[in-house]
């Protein structure tokens, strides 16, 4: 076989054509010694469509070790406990917990959701989203909350998640950056007029700069919603990490959420509210009790 004025270039891919030739017949190679059982038996890479159904980019924003500051709060949950001692003969801890994840699930859907639905579907209203909001939001302790977190959320967003933001939406990404800009504005005139940052309304706009659809995007706010208040009685000895670890792997808790999504996403934040006042009590005598290991 003669090389005498073979081309660098050429040679080159043949080279790396070859490389994938060897590399395919290894990887049959090991397929073939795989059990007939084994569901990915035929697969000798990872299929097309992966990122696809899972992006990388919503495995970043449902990370529990986010820097939001989440595992201060309880939601509640502490104050809703001492106002619940002693508890009734028939009533276990972990029942008491399960009683309390439910009513906030549907307090959070049925007054916050719709902020983070109106601001994925229309990034243009996100400073006016934010105002309502803070307008709506009648607990002091909640509100104090909700624009941590969401000033946390942003300033996640503009020193790490801003790059992974390249394939989505650029409007998305100029509201948040115009937002932060309004908000360093804001602090360095000592001004007490202009935005809030409250998260709902960011988290949407964040996701949707990320290329995260709305159903995983409303989906993830109400999961994290559930491990941070597991995360919070955990804490709080209500139950074991293996215990809330099967609450997240339980298909009431999906059901749950899939529910909540459904009887709200096409509720107008003009419709949003408080469905379950009771909890506005709990969180803002949160501040009254004796002793507490959470911010709200």
């Amino acid at each position: 076989m003669s090389i005498v004025g073979t081309d660098y270039n050429e040679a080159q891919a043949e080279v790396a054509r070859l490389e994938q030739a060897l590399r395919h017949a290894r990887l049959k190679l090991v397929a073939a010694h795989l059990p007939s059982e084994c569901p990915d038996r035929g697969h000798l890479y990872p299929t097309s469509n992966y990122l696809n159904e899972v992006p990388h980019a919503l495995l970043l924003i449902s990370d529990s070790a986010l820097p939001l500051g989440s595992f201060a709060y309880s939601s509640g949950l502490e104050s809703y406990l001492a106002h619940h001692k002693p508890l009734a003969k028939d009533t276990t801890p972990t029942a008491c917990f399960q009683h309390f994840l439910h009513v906030s699930l549907s307090s959070l859907a049925g007054s916050v959701l719709p902020y983070v639905l109106c601001s994925y579907r229309n990034p243009d209203t996100l400073f006016r989203l934010d105002n309502d909001l803070d307008a709506s939001t009648i607990c002091t302790v909640a509100r104090r909350a909700s624009v941590s977190q969401g000033r946390a959320l942003l300033s996640v967003w503009e020193r790490a998640l801003r790059s992974s933001g390249q394939q989505g939406c650029k409007v998305a990404s100029s509201h948040l950056s115009s937002l932060a800009t309004a908000l360093k504005n804001m602090q360095a005139q000592v001004s007490f007029l202009g935005p809030n940052g409250h998260f709902a309304p960011l988290w949407a706009l964040v996701c949707r700069a990320m290329g995260i659809s709305l159903d995983q995007t409303t989906y993830v706010f109400l999961f994290n919603h559930t491990k941070a208040l597991l995360g919070a009685a955990v804490r709080a000895s209500v139950m074991g990490p293996y215990q809330a670890q099967g609450v997240l792997a339980s298909v009431w808790l999906q059901e749950g959420i899939r529910e909540a999504m459904e009887t709200n996403w096409m509720v107008k934040t003009e419709d949003a509210g408080q469905v379950i006042p009771v909890l506005d009590l709990w969180i803002g005598r949160h501040e009254l009790l004796y002793s507490r290991i959470f911010n709200s």
